[in-house]
């Protein structure tokens, strides 16, 4: 690893420069050329997002790597500290930020365009020389019925079943904190390793729903309004159950390893953070998306 300032308890760790955030700029470049290549049809899209995406996977193992061995080989100190815990409440704010600006555009859509589409207030005259035969009750997929008649999903079948999976996942993660906090390293290598189990099984349940949405109920991306809310909000938090699940894997193979102690394990708890998020989260998309 590159050279850096020794560890001293009251100098700030510095690294030395870094290739990783030049890699990661150009992985993330690659990515996004890809991705919205392959929604618009392209046939090199789908090829580039993959090898986008397998760079940024490499960038950030060999990132993270550093920040761990940074990390146990007693470099960080409590000013450090500090500022890891202040930069992840800042990224789950930024979080919070992207999913309500999600939960914003359902809201207008229910609550002012469709209102004016179906004649309210000054879509009146727009609605009855356009879409006279409209109805703006919710669920729609517009006028014209983009995408086709469908069918939505019951809230208290699979969404209601992934909540309650979610919901346990964070009283299993929650006893992990405390186990971790106690020093007692199989109940915390047990309920952290069901945590890891239950997000799986969420998103194995959620897979099922996507597959079922699509053959049999004509719901999907391209159902008007109603299509693209609902694969947008559950879609993106289905990849931060991913992403959650990822990292939940890497903190449990680190408590195996024993890089952990009781009172300095704030990788786990940047984590434990991120994953009530994640809860919290699918809690407004159940109410908002599925029961209302």
């Amino acid at each position: 690893m590159a050279q850096a300032h020794s560890p001293d308890a009251n100098v700030y760790f510095v690294p030395h420069s870094s290739r990783w955030p030049f890699l990661g700029s150009i992985a993330l470049f690659v990515t996004m050329i890809g991705l919205a290549s392959w929604m618009n049809d392209a046939g090199w899209g789908g090829p580039v997002f993959l090898f986008g995406a397998a760079l940024m996977i490499g960038v950030l193992f060999g990132w993270f790597g550093d920040v761990i061995r940074e990390s146990i080989g007693g470099h960080y100190n409590k000013q450090v500290d500090t500022s890891f815990r202040m930069g992840m409440v800042w990224f789950i704010f930024s979080e919070v930020m992207f999913f309500a600006a999600f939960f914003g555009a359902l809201f207008y859509a229910r609550q002012f365009a469709l209102p004016w589409l179906g004649g309210e207030g000054d879509g009146m005259m727009t609605h009855s020389l356009l879409w006279e035969s409209f109805s703006n009750a919710w669920p729609t997929s517009g006028p014209g019925a983009v995408g086709g008649s469908f069918e939505t999903i019951p809230a208290w079948g699979l969404p209601l079943l992934n909540t309650l999976i979610l919901l346990t996942s964070g009283v299993t993660v929650t006893i992990a904190h405390h186990a971790i906090k106690a020093n007692h390293r199989g109940q915390l290598l047990l309920f952290l390793g069901l945590t890891v189990l239950l997000g799986c099984v969420f998103l194995f349940f959620q897979a099922e729903e996507y597959i079922h949405a699509y053959r049999d109920l004509n719901l999907t991306l391209g159902s008007g309004i109603y299509g693209s809310t609902f694969f947008m909000l559950t879609g993106f938090h289905g990849l931060h159950v991913t992403l959650g699940t990822i990292m939940l894997a890497v903190i449990w193979f680190r408590c195996l390893k024993g890089h952990f102690s009781k009172d300095d394990h704030f990788a786990f708890e940047a984590v434990a953070w991120y994953w009530h998020f994640v809860d919290v989260v699918w809690l407004g998309l159940f109410l908002f998306v599925y029961v209302l």
